[in-house]
């Protein structure tokens, strides 16, 4: 089963997918993760993507799509995440054609609905493990009392510069004007299942399971 997880910044997306990866052996598609493996990987793609990281410029779409497209030649027997891809109608229409062309179809997009008010308060309040990322917020799951990561043992936690109220707003405010069209597109593709995702972690990832195995 490939799925995409469609919400704004701070929705929980990256933490659903992990659990995600972890229960279904699903593979997680990250965007920055591509990029960053394929720029270490010393393949001509990966030249390729060093270069325009290295000159700064922005990493085009069909450079996107020819990662993806080299994930999909992979063992991916438990299915796709799609984490930060696609944003656009454009990019949309991309994965479509590129899925249809290696003989997959896109069976879910879980929609994690949210309150920004709620979200705003949510993410200024929150907090990674520098080891292994596990989330952590000051009010609805603070840091261990010991000072150590529950899930990896770590010490070292920290904040995104990003994580305040003024960024956060034109954050959603982006992914308003880019993203969310999207939630059009694939209803009327018969795809978009939305899930409240400001409930308890273990109830979102419940209402998850819920679309998925439905």
């Amino acid at each position: 089963m490939n799925i995409i997880l469609l919400g704004p910044p701070g929705a929980g997306k990256g933490t659903q997918a992990r659990m995600l990866v972890e229960e279904r052996n699903m593979i997680q598609l990250s965007t920055g993760d591509m990029l960053r493996e394929a720029r270490d990987s010393g393949t001509e793609m990966g030249r390729i993507v060093a270069d325009v990281m290295a000159r700064g410029d922005l990493v085009t779409d069909e450079i996107v799509i020819g990662l993806i497209r080299e994930k999909l030649q992979g063992d991916i027997a438990g299915g796709l995440i799609f984490d930060g891809f696609p944003r656009t109608l454009k990019q949309a229409d991309a994965l479509a054609e590129l899925l249809a062309d290696m003989g997959q179809t896109l069976d879910r997009v879980i929609e994690l609905r949210v309150n920004d008010d709620a979200l705003v308060s949510r993410i200024t309040a929150r907090s990674t493990c520098g080891t292994c990322g596990e989330v952590y917020n000051d009010i609805t799951k603070p840091i261990p009392a010991d000072g150590k990561c529950s899930n990896c043992g770590g010490t070292e936690f920290k904040r995104r510069a990003d994580d305040n109220e003024q960024s956060l707003k034109k954050r959603l405010m982006e992914y308003y004007k880019q993203t969310s069209p999207l939630i059009g597109y694939y209803y009327a593709k018969g795809t978009h299942c939305r899930v409240d995702g400001l409930g308890e972690m273990s109830a979102v990832k419940a209402a998850i399971a819920d679309k998925l195995d439905g």
